[in-house]
């Protein structure tokens, strides 16, 4: 399905971006295995090529230009090409607003929604010589719904759906899409890291806060799997998604639907 495609995926050395990677490599993608991490990037791309797939690791700190233009221009020396960009980098941090230091909000601002415009600013020219593109921004369900105490998340994962749709405007004449995938809660390192945090903020257990916090408000009652979210983007990439655009597509047990 994406034999000969060309895919960057950011945050990919764990959680979602990896298992987006390694689903986009099954299909026959050049997979771009980018992460913070270098090891974690290393890694990750080590597996995919165990399994007979084709990736680069590359060490990038989406919120930092040159560090951006450099792993473009690696990905183009190695693969020729950029057809996919799935901006996935994300971090957490919990805390009241009047107690949230100003690091770590401009912190989750810079990597996940000056990240997606500084990684879709180097990979659109690319994708315009080519006349085709695919752009997937993960965003979330707070994307569209606030919890209390994450205020730079959730106005970082707003600001993505609203940059995507100017995405979606600007780009569709060179017939590249822009989506945001906005999931609920997923089983990831950022997720478990969060229960953690949660049970203090809200005097629980630890084991008593996926019931009561994390899906509290989802019909389901399932944490979504990061296979469900793969199988998504791939979607997004395939023909069956060439009129589907400007779209933030839940995947949340049904947490926003209202």
């Amino acid at each position: 399905m994406l034999s000969n495609r060309t895919a960057i995926i950011t945050g990919a050395g764990s959680g979602i971006g990896k298992a987006i990677a390694q689903h986009f490599a099954r299909h026959g993608a050049r997979v771009v295995v980018a992460d913070l991490d270098k090891t974690a990037a290393r890694n990750s791309a080590d597996e995919i090529r165990a399994q007979n797939g084709i990736a680069m690791a590359v060490a990038c700190d989406v919120a930092d230009e040159t560090s951006v233009t450099e792993m473009v221009q690696k990905a183009v020396a190695d693969f020729t090409a950029i057809d996919i960009l799935v901006n996935n980098a994300g971090l957490q941090f919990i805390s009241k607003i009047e107690e949230f230091p100003l690091e770590k909000w401009n912190q989750l601002i810079s990597v996940m929604l000056t990240g997606t415009f500084l990684c879709t600013k180097a990979c659109v020219p690319h994708m315009k010589k080519a006349k085709w593109g695919r752009i997937i921004n993960i965003s979330s369900a707070h994307g569209k719904a606030p919890s209390p105490w994450k205020c730079a998340y959730v106005a970082a994962k707003h600001g993505i759906i609203g940059f995507t749709k100017v995405m979606a405007c600007e780009l569709a004449e060179w017939n590249i899409t822009a989506n945001s995938i906005c999931p609920g809660y997923v089983l990831t390192p950022l997720v478990e890291k969060q229960i953690i945090d949660l049970a203090k903020q809200h005097g629980i257990s630890e084991a008593e806060v996926p019931e009561q916090v994390l899906l509290k408000n989802q019909p389901l009652k399932k944490l979504v799997s990061t296979d469900d979210l793969a199988a998504l983007a791939l979607y997004l990439t395939g023909p069956a998604a060439q009129c589907i655009t400007g779209q933030a597509l839940s995947i949340d047990g049904g947490w926003t639907f209202s």
